[in-house]
């Protein structure tokens, strides 16, 4: 009997079989929960229509989360469905592509607004719209990044997002916590190639350097993040709430300076000469 056997377990976010969200719903699935997806844009019905029969999804919808009226109609097409929610995932984050390439001092108020509108605040309203549907014991999940805690190159403003979120994490943990008994945490993944990675700037560099770096010597797969999802998100984590969980290989505990990605990069480069 998995952990998470007769929970309800709702997903935002899924872009297609190889973004986290995705690596999330198959160990949900696995542990005994039964799932509703939620895709952001309709260009994505297809690549997430598949995952949905696969894991015998009793929702597959589309829920754009910077639209009060697409929260608002999923939560309702939730309560219709399922009654009560146990487990809320957020995988959803988006910035302008500009505003990771040109440095953050350059970044445009419509820029932040949007990073910041879609990549904390869409939690915020989502476990407005939610936590009424659920009991305590229940738990929301959201995904953020080390770039919230130290300078990564070409995060910029999503960097200052995903502190905001954290930061979300903590008060939310409190609000809910205190007043319905429902617990809040964050993973920190480790980079991942997923269609949202795509927009960050040397994201190869990234993933070559977090190698070298990470005490395990080797990339997080969706498959890792999923299992910590699958564990915040069950009894066994019971007394965790309001916090920010690595799931990176160790990156986090090492310095990985932005001298030293530049030498490793350098030399990859060199090699290749």
């Amino acid at each position: 009997m998995g952990i998470l056997k007769g929970k309800k377990a709702v997903i935002f976010g899924i872009a297609n079989d190889k973004s986290i969200a995705a690596g999330i719903a198959e160990a949900l699935h696995r542990e005994g929960a039964e799932l509703g997806l939620f895709y952001g844009i309709p260009q994505l019905e297809k690549r997430v229509q598949p995952i949905a029969e696969k894991y015998n999804a009793k929702i597959c919808a589309e829920a754009d989360l910077s639209i009060d009226a697409d929260v608002e109609k999923a939560a309702a097409l939730t309560k219709e469905v399922f009654g009560e929610v146990d487990i809320v995932i957020h995988s959803v984050a988006y910035a302008p592509r500009e505003a990771l390439k040109a440095p953050f001092s350059q970044t445009t108020r419509d820029a932040f607004k949007v990073a910041l509108d879609i990549s904390c605040y869409s939690f915020v309203s989502v476990a407005q719209h939610f936590s009424p549907m659920m009991k305590p014991g229940s738990s929301f999940l959201t995904l953020t990044y080390y770039g919230s805690q130290k300078v990564v190159p070409s995060y910029n403003v999503m960097g200052v997002a995903k502190a905001a979120l954290e930061a979300s994490v903590i008060y939310l943990a409190d609000d809910l916590g205190s007043t319905k008994g429902i617990r809040v945490n964050a993973i920190s993944a480790g980079p991942i190639k997923t269609l949202a990675a795509s927009g960050v700037g040397n994201f190869n560099s990234l993933l070559r350097s977090f190698e070298v770096i990470a005490p395990s010597r080797k990339l997080v797969t969706q498959e890792e993040v999923g299992n910590v999802a699958a564990f915040l998100s069950s009894y066994l984590a019971s007394a965790i709430t309001g916090e920010v969980m690595y799931a990176d290989s160790g990156f986090n505990v090492v310095s990985g300076s932005r001298d030293l990605l530049n030498i490793i990069e350098e030399a990859h480069h060199n090699s290749k000469k």
